[in-house]
Protein backbone atom coordinates (compact mmCIF):
# COMPACT_ATOMS: atom_id res chain seq x y z
CA UNK A 1 0.00 0.00 0.00
CA UNK A 2 1.47 3.35 -1.07
CA UNK A 3 -0.71 5.71 0.93
CA UNK A 4 1.42 7.99 3.13
CA UNK A 5 1.13 8.71 6.82
CA UNK A 6 -0.27 12.20 7.48
CA UNK A 7 1.25 14.25 10.31
CA UNK A 8 -0.91 17.24 11.23
CA UNK A 9 1.14 19.95 12.92
CA UNK A 10 4.64 21.33 12.43
CA UNK A 11 5.67 22.23 15.95
CA UNK A 12 8.27 20.27 17.92
CA UNK A 13 6.19 17.10 18.29
CA UNK A 14 5.00 17.03 14.67
CA UNK A 15 8.48 17.67 13.28
CA UNK A 16 10.09 15.11 15.57
CA UNK A 17 7.51 12.44 14.73
CA UNK A 18 7.85 13.08 11.00
CA UNK A 19 11.65 12.86 11.21
CA UNK A 20 11.47 9.49 12.96
CA UNK A 21 8.93 8.11 10.48
CA UNK A 22 11.03 9.20 7.50
CA UNK A 23 14.12 7.66 9.04
CA UNK A 24 12.24 4.35 8.95
CA UNK A 25 11.49 4.80 5.26
CA UNK A 26 7.78 5.46 5.82
CA UNK A 27 6.23 7.89 3.29
CA UNK A 28 4.99 10.94 5.21
CA UNK A 29 3.13 14.11 4.34
CA UNK A 30 3.41 16.83 6.99
CA UNK A 31 1.01 19.78 7.20
CA UNK A 32 1.22 23.11 9.01
CA UNK A 33 3.33 26.20 9.39
CA UNK A 34 6.64 25.48 11.13
CA UNK A 35 6.68 26.59 14.76
CA UNK A 36 3.55 28.70 14.24
CA UNK A 37 2.38 28.62 17.87
CA UNK A 38 5.79 29.75 19.06
CA UNK A 39 6.03 32.40 16.37
CA UNK A 40 2.55 33.92 16.53
CA UNK A 41 1.16 33.08 19.97
CA UNK A 42 4.08 33.74 22.30
CA UNK A 43 4.96 37.28 23.39
CA UNK A 44 7.85 39.10 21.82
CA UNK A 45 10.80 39.10 24.22
CA UNK A 46 9.74 35.84 25.87
CA UNK A 47 12.41 33.55 27.31
CA UNK A 48 11.92 29.80 27.61
CA UNK A 49 11.44 28.44 31.10
CA UNK A 50 13.03 25.12 30.16
CA UNK A 51 16.78 24.59 30.26
CA UNK A 52 18.84 23.94 27.11
CA UNK A 53 19.06 20.25 28.01
CA UNK A 54 15.25 20.06 28.05
CA UNK A 55 14.71 22.05 24.85
CA UNK A 56 16.06 19.86 22.05
CA UNK A 57 13.67 18.32 19.55
CA UNK A 58 14.33 14.59 19.36
CA UNK A 59 15.79 13.40 16.07
CA UNK A 60 16.58 9.89 14.78
CA UNK A 61 20.23 10.81 14.18
CA UNK A 62 22.87 12.94 15.88
CA UNK A 63 23.57 16.53 15.01
CA UNK A 64 20.17 18.17 15.51
CA UNK A 65 20.10 19.41 19.10
CA UNK A 66 19.63 23.00 20.16
CA UNK A 67 23.38 23.11 20.77
CA UNK A 68 24.05 21.91 17.22
CA UNK A 69 21.83 24.67 15.88
CA UNK A 70 23.63 27.33 17.91
CA UNK A 71 26.96 26.10 16.55
CA UNK A 72 25.67 26.05 12.97
CA UNK A 73 24.08 29.50 13.27
CA UNK A 74 27.08 31.01 15.03
CA UNK A 75 24.95 32.16 17.98
CA UNK A 76 25.89 32.17 21.65
CA UNK A 77 26.27 28.59 22.94
CA UNK A 78 23.48 27.38 25.21
CA UNK A 79 24.73 24.51 27.29
CA UNK A 80 24.29 24.96 31.05
CA UNK A 81 21.20 25.15 33.25
CA UNK A 82 21.97 28.82 33.80
CA UNK A 83 21.71 29.64 30.09
CA UNK A 84 18.35 31.15 29.16
CA UNK A 85 16.84 30.61 25.71
CA UNK A 86 15.21 33.52 23.85
CA UNK A 87 12.04 32.42 22.05
CA UNK A 88 13.45 33.79 18.78
CA UNK A 89 16.39 31.38 19.11
CA UNK A 90 14.06 28.45 19.71
CA UNK A 91 11.88 29.37 16.71
CA UNK A 92 14.99 29.56 14.54
CA UNK A 93 16.07 26.17 15.85
CA UNK A 94 12.71 24.59 14.98
CA UNK A 95 12.81 26.01 11.46
CA UNK A 96 16.40 24.78 11.02
CA UNK A 97 15.35 21.30 12.24
CA UNK A 98 12.46 21.29 9.76
CA UNK A 99 14.60 22.34 6.80
CA UNK A 100 17.14 19.60 7.52
CA UNK A 101 14.92 16.69 8.52
CA UNK A 102 11.41 17.47 7.27
CA UNK A 103 11.87 19.04 3.84
CA UNK A 104 8.77 19.33 1.72
CA UNK A 105 6.62 20.50 4.61
CA UNK A 106 3.23 21.50 3.19
CA UNK A 107 2.11 24.82 4.64
CA UNK A 108 -1.58 24.20 4.13
CA UNK A 109 -4.36 23.55 6.61
CA UNK A 110 -6.09 20.20 7.05
CA UNK A 111 -9.80 20.97 6.87
CA UNK A 112 -11.16 17.54 7.70
CA UNK A 113 -10.14 13.98 8.53
CA UNK A 114 -12.60 11.11 8.13
CA UNK A 115 -12.34 7.38 7.87
CA UNK A 116 -12.55 5.86 4.42
CA UNK A 117 -16.03 5.01 3.20
CA UNK A 118 -15.55 1.30 3.78
CA UNK A 119 -14.60 1.81 7.45
CA UNK A 120 -11.75 -0.62 6.90
CA UNK A 121 -8.65 -0.64 8.99
CA UNK A 122 -6.10 2.05 8.11
CA UNK A 123 -3.77 -0.70 6.92
CA UNK A 124 -6.38 -1.73 4.37
CA UNK A 125 -7.73 0.04 1.28
CA UNK A 126 -9.90 2.59 3.04
CA UNK A 127 -7.60 4.40 5.46
CA UNK A 128 -8.42 8.03 6.23
CA UNK A 129 -9.62 10.68 3.84
CA UNK A 130 -8.09 14.13 4.39
CA UNK A 131 -9.24 17.35 2.79
CA UNK A 132 -6.91 20.35 2.58
CA UNK A 133 -7.73 24.03 2.27
CA UNK A 134 -5.94 23.91 -1.09
CA UNK A 135 -8.86 21.83 -2.36
CA UNK A 136 -6.94 18.55 -2.50
CA UNK A 137 -8.30 15.32 -1.03
CA UNK A 138 -6.18 12.25 -0.47
CA UNK A 139 -6.06 8.99 1.48
CA UNK A 140 -3.61 8.33 4.30
CA UNK A 141 -2.99 4.96 5.87
CA UNK A 142 -2.53 6.55 9.30
CA UNK A 143 -2.85 10.00 10.86
CA UNK A 144 -0.77 11.57 13.63
CA UNK A 145 -2.38 14.56 15.36
CA UNK A 146 0.36 16.88 16.61
CA UNK A 147 -1.46 20.20 16.61
CA UNK A 148 0.02 21.44 19.88
CA UNK A 149 -1.85 24.24 21.62
CA UNK A 150 -3.88 25.20 18.57
CA UNK A 151 -7.53 25.77 19.48
CA UNK A 152 -7.07 24.66 23.09
CA UNK A 153 -6.82 28.01 24.92
CA UNK A 154 -8.82 27.71 28.13
CA UNK A 155 -11.05 30.39 29.62
CA UNK A 156 -12.73 29.66 32.98
CA UNK A 157 -16.50 30.10 33.06
CA UNK A 158 -16.32 33.05 35.46
CA UNK A 159 -14.17 34.98 32.97
CA UNK A 160 -16.12 33.94 29.90
CA UNK A 161 -19.01 36.17 30.99
CA UNK A 162 -16.94 39.21 30.02
CA UNK A 163 -16.29 37.82 26.54
CA UNK A 164 -19.59 36.66 25.14
CA UNK A 165 -18.12 36.23 21.65
CA UNK A 166 -14.88 34.76 22.93
CA UNK A 167 -11.67 36.41 24.09
CA UNK A 168 -10.26 39.03 21.71
CA UNK A 169 -7.33 41.45 22.00
CA UNK A 170 -9.59 44.34 21.00
CA UNK A 171 -12.32 43.46 23.52
CA UNK A 172 -12.39 43.74 27.31
CA UNK A 173 -10.78 40.34 27.85
CA UNK A 174 -8.28 38.25 25.93
CA UNK A 175 -6.23 35.08 26.34
CA UNK A 176 -2.46 35.32 26.74
CA UNK A 177 -1.98 33.32 23.51
CA UNK A 178 -3.52 36.21 21.55
CA UNK A 179 -0.69 38.65 22.28
CA UNK A 180 2.61 38.80 20.45
CA UNK A 181 3.28 42.50 21.10
CA UNK A 182 2.45 43.66 24.63
CA UNK A 183 3.48 47.25 23.98
CA UNK A 184 -0.14 47.93 23.06
CA UNK A 185 -0.84 48.18 26.81
CA UNK A 186 1.67 50.99 27.46
CA UNK A 187 0.11 53.57 29.80
CA UNK A 188 -2.88 51.35 30.58
CA UNK A 189 -4.13 49.44 33.60
CA UNK A 190 -3.87 45.72 32.95
CA UNK A 191 -5.03 42.74 34.99
CA UNK A 192 -3.37 39.40 34.29
CA UNK A 193 -5.20 36.38 35.70
CA UNK A 194 -3.03 33.39 36.60
CA UNK A 195 0.06 32.37 38.53
CA UNK A 196 2.03 30.26 36.07
CA UNK A 197 5.01 31.21 33.94
CA UNK A 198 2.78 32.50 31.14
CA UNK A 199 0.93 34.85 33.51
CA UNK A 200 4.03 36.11 35.32
CA UNK A 201 6.10 36.65 32.19
CA UNK A 202 3.19 38.33 30.38
CA UNK A 203 2.85 40.65 33.37
CA UNK A 204 6.57 41.45 33.39
CA UNK A 205 6.77 42.09 29.64
CA UNK A 206 3.68 44.33 29.76
CA UNK A 207 5.08 46.25 32.75
CA UNK A 208 8.41 46.69 31.01
CA UNK A 209 6.48 48.06 28.02
CA UNK A 210 4.88 50.72 30.25
CA UNK A 211 1.65 49.13 31.51
CA UNK A 212 0.43 49.28 35.12
CA UNK A 213 -0.03 45.59 35.86
CA UNK A 214 -1.76 43.61 38.59
CA UNK A 215 -1.61 39.83 38.70
CA UNK A 216 -4.74 38.23 40.16
CA UNK A 217 -4.10 34.73 41.45
CA UNK A 218 -6.16 32.22 43.37
CA UNK A 219 -4.82 31.01 46.71
CA UNK A 220 -2.38 32.33 49.27
CA UNK A 221 1.22 32.31 48.14
CA UNK A 222 0.19 31.22 44.65
CA UNK A 223 2.75 33.49 42.99
CA UNK A 224 6.14 31.89 43.45
CA UNK A 225 9.35 31.22 41.57
CA UNK A 226 11.54 28.18 41.20
CA UNK A 227 14.96 27.75 42.77
CA UNK A 228 17.98 28.68 40.66
CA UNK A 229 20.17 25.79 39.42
CA UNK A 230 22.79 26.33 42.12
CA UNK A 231 20.15 25.89 44.84
CA UNK A 232 18.75 22.60 43.50
CA UNK A 233 19.02 19.60 45.89
CA UNK A 234 22.29 17.79 45.22
CA UNK A 235 21.33 14.30 46.44
CA UNK A 236 18.38 13.76 44.12
CA UNK A 237 18.46 12.54 40.50
CA UNK A 238 18.53 15.03 37.67
CA UNK A 239 15.60 15.49 35.32
CA UNK A 240 14.87 18.05 32.60
CA UNK A 241 12.77 19.95 35.17
CA UNK A 242 14.92 19.86 38.27
CA UNK A 243 16.20 17.45 40.88
CA UNK A 244 13.46 15.27 42.35
CA UNK A 245 12.65 11.57 42.32
CA UNK A 246 9.10 12.22 41.07
CA UNK A 247 10.29 14.44 38.20
CA UNK A 248 12.95 11.88 37.25
CA UNK A 249 10.36 9.08 37.11
CA UNK A 250 7.83 11.10 35.11
CA UNK A 251 10.51 12.28 32.67
CA UNK A 252 12.28 9.01 31.96
CA UNK A 253 9.66 6.34 32.70
CA UNK A 254 6.41 7.67 31.26
CA UNK A 255 5.29 4.28 29.90
CA UNK A 256 3.62 3.01 33.13
CA UNK A 257 1.77 6.32 33.59
CA UNK A 258 -1.13 5.28 31.36
CA UNK A 259 -1.89 2.36 33.69
CA UNK A 260 -2.65 4.64 36.64
CA UNK A 261 -6.32 5.26 37.57
CA UNK A 262 -7.87 8.04 35.50
CA UNK A 263 -8.32 10.33 38.48
CA UNK A 264 -4.64 10.06 39.43
CA UNK A 265 -3.49 10.66 35.85
CA UNK A 266 -5.53 13.84 35.44
CA UNK A 267 -4.56 15.10 38.88
CA UNK A 268 -0.84 14.65 38.23
CA UNK A 269 -1.03 16.39 34.85
CA UNK A 270 -2.55 19.41 36.60
CA UNK A 271 -0.39 19.48 39.70
CA UNK A 272 3.08 18.24 38.77
CA UNK A 273 5.14 21.07 37.33
CA UNK A 274 2.18 23.34 38.01
CA UNK A 275 2.09 27.15 38.25
CA UNK A 276 5.56 28.44 39.07
CA UNK A 277 7.64 31.26 37.67
CA UNK A 278 11.16 30.69 36.36
CA UNK A 279 13.96 31.52 38.79
CA UNK A 280 15.34 34.23 36.50
CA UNK A 281 12.00 36.09 36.37
CA UNK A 282 11.79 36.94 40.07
CA UNK A 283 14.02 40.04 39.97
CA UNK A 284 12.12 41.48 37.01
CA UNK A 285 8.75 40.82 38.67
CA UNK A 286 9.12 41.94 42.26
CA UNK A 287 8.65 45.67 42.75
CA UNK A 288 7.28 46.13 39.25
CA UNK A 289 4.07 44.05 39.23
CA UNK A 290 1.35 44.21 41.88
CA UNK A 291 -0.18 40.95 43.13
CA UNK A 292 -3.72 40.42 44.38
CA UNK A 293 -4.31 36.98 45.89
CA UNK A 294 -7.97 35.99 46.08
CA UNK A 295 -10.00 32.97 47.06
CA UNK A 296 -11.81 32.92 43.72
CA UNK A 297 -13.08 35.00 40.84
CA UNK A 298 -16.84 35.17 41.18
CA UNK A 299 -17.71 36.78 37.86
CA UNK A 300 -16.48 39.13 35.17
CA UNK A 301 -18.44 42.00 33.72
CA UNK A 302 -18.03 45.52 32.40
CA UNK A 303 -18.68 49.04 33.61
CA UNK A 304 -18.33 52.14 31.43
CA UNK A 305 -16.72 50.05 28.74
CA UNK A 306 -14.04 48.58 31.01
CA UNK A 307 -13.80 45.03 32.38
CA UNK A 308 -14.57 44.47 36.05
CA UNK A 309 -13.68 41.33 38.01
CA UNK A 310 -15.68 40.55 41.12
CA UNK A 311 -13.45 38.53 43.42
CA UNK A 312 -13.89 36.91 46.79
CA UNK A 313 -11.11 37.75 49.20
CA UNK A 314 -9.65 35.27 51.65
CA UNK A 315 -11.69 37.05 54.31
CA UNK A 316 -14.91 36.32 52.40
CA UNK A 317 -15.55 39.89 51.19
CA UNK A 318 -16.51 40.62 47.57
CA UNK A 319 -14.36 43.23 45.83
CA UNK A 320 -14.53 44.71 42.34
CA UNK A 321 -11.28 45.08 40.41
CA UNK A 322 -11.31 47.15 37.24
CA UNK A 323 -8.76 47.81 34.50
CA UNK A 324 -8.53 48.83 30.87
CA UNK A 325 -8.09 45.20 29.87
CA UNK A 326 -7.91 41.70 31.36
CA UNK A 327 -5.54 39.04 30.04
CA UNK A 328 -6.46 35.49 31.03
CA UNK A 329 -3.21 33.53 31.28
CA UNK A 330 -5.25 30.50 32.25
CA UNK A 331 -3.52 27.89 30.15
CA UNK A 332 -4.84 25.26 27.81
CA UNK A 333 -7.27 22.39 28.10
CA UNK A 334 -7.43 19.43 25.74
CA UNK A 335 -10.90 18.82 24.38
CA UNK A 336 -11.52 16.51 21.44
CA UNK A 337 -14.67 18.50 20.69
CA UNK A 338 -12.46 21.52 19.89
CA UNK A 339 -10.55 19.55 17.24
CA UNK A 340 -13.18 20.25 14.64
CA UNK A 341 -11.01 19.05 11.75
CA UNK A 342 -11.68 15.51 13.00
CA UNK A 343 -14.93 14.31 11.47
CA UNK A 344 -17.95 13.67 13.66
CA UNK A 345 -17.62 9.93 13.10
CA UNK A 346 -14.03 9.91 14.27
CA UNK A 347 -14.70 12.00 17.35
CA UNK A 348 -17.67 9.80 18.26
CA UNK A 349 -15.59 6.63 17.88
CA UNK A 350 -12.70 7.88 20.02
CA UNK A 351 -12.47 6.65 23.59
CA UNK A 352 -11.91 9.72 25.75
CA UNK A 353 -11.29 10.55 29.38
CA UNK A 354 -12.45 13.99 30.48
CA UNK A 355 -12.29 15.21 26.91
CA UNK A 356 -8.81 13.85 26.18
CA UNK A 357 -8.06 10.82 23.99
CA UNK A 358 -7.31 7.60 25.84
CA UNK A 359 -4.09 6.30 24.31
CA UNK A 360 -2.56 2.86 24.37
CA UNK A 361 0.95 1.68 23.62
CA UNK A 362 2.70 3.65 20.90
CA UNK A 363 0.38 6.64 21.33
CA UNK A 364 -2.40 4.92 19.40
CA UNK A 365 -5.98 5.95 20.02
CA UNK A 366 -8.99 3.65 20.14
CA UNK A 367 -9.41 4.24 16.38
CA UNK A 368 -6.82 2.07 14.59
CA UNK A 369 -4.36 4.19 12.68
CA UNK A 370 -5.12 7.44 14.54
CA UNK A 371 -2.37 8.67 16.87
CA UNK A 372 -1.98 11.68 19.17
CA UNK A 373 1.21 13.20 20.49
CA UNK A 374 2.19 16.30 22.46
CA UNK A 375 -0.27 17.95 24.84
CA UNK A 376 -3.26 15.71 23.92
CA UNK A 377 -1.18 12.74 25.09
CA UNK A 378 -0.43 14.18 28.54
CA UNK A 379 -3.39 12.55 30.28
CA UNK A 380 -2.13 9.15 29.07
CA UNK A 381 1.64 9.60 29.31
CA UNK A 382 2.10 12.28 31.92
CA UNK A 383 3.25 15.88 32.38
CA UNK A 384 6.42 15.37 30.29
CA UNK A 385 4.19 15.52 27.20
CA UNK A 386 3.58 19.21 27.89
CA UNK A 387 7.22 19.99 27.16
CA UNK A 388 9.60 19.80 24.20
CA UNK A 389 11.72 17.18 25.93
CA UNK A 390 8.70 14.87 25.72
CA UNK A 391 9.60 14.32 22.06
CA UNK A 392 12.52 12.19 23.28
CA UNK A 393 10.10 9.69 24.77
CA UNK A 394 7.16 9.97 22.39
CA UNK A 395 8.53 10.15 18.86
CA UNK A 396 10.63 6.95 18.69
CA UNK A 397 7.87 4.91 20.32
CA UNK A 398 5.11 6.27 18.11
CA UNK A 399 7.18 5.69 14.96
CA UNK A 400 8.12 2.19 16.04
CA UNK A 401 4.51 1.24 16.80
CA UNK A 402 3.19 2.74 13.56
CA UNK A 403 5.86 0.98 11.50
CA UNK A 404 5.05 -2.38 13.10
CA UNK A 405 1.28 -1.98 12.89
CA UNK A 406 0.98 -0.46 9.44
CA UNK A 407 4.23 -1.32 7.70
Amino acid sequence: MNHPVAVIGAGPFGLSTAAHLRARGIPVRVFGEPMVSWRDHMPEGMLLKSTPAASSIDAPQRGHTLGDYCAAAGTRPLATDEDIIPVETFIGYGQWFQERLVPGLEQVRVVSVDRGSGRGSPGGPDGFVLKLDSGESFTARAVVVATGLSGLAYLPAALAEAAADGPTPSGPLSHSSQHHDLSRFAGKDLIVVGAGQSALETAVLAAEAGARVTVVSRGRGAVDFGAPPWDQPKLRPESPFGRAWSLWALSHHAQPYRHLPAGARHYLVRRVLGPLGAWWLRDRFEGRVAVREVRRIVRAGAAEGKPVLTVQTHGGRLDDLSADHVVAATGYRVDIAAMDFLGDGLRTALAVSRGTPRLGAGYRSSVPGLYFTGLPAASSYGPVMRFVCGTRFASPRLARHLAAAHG
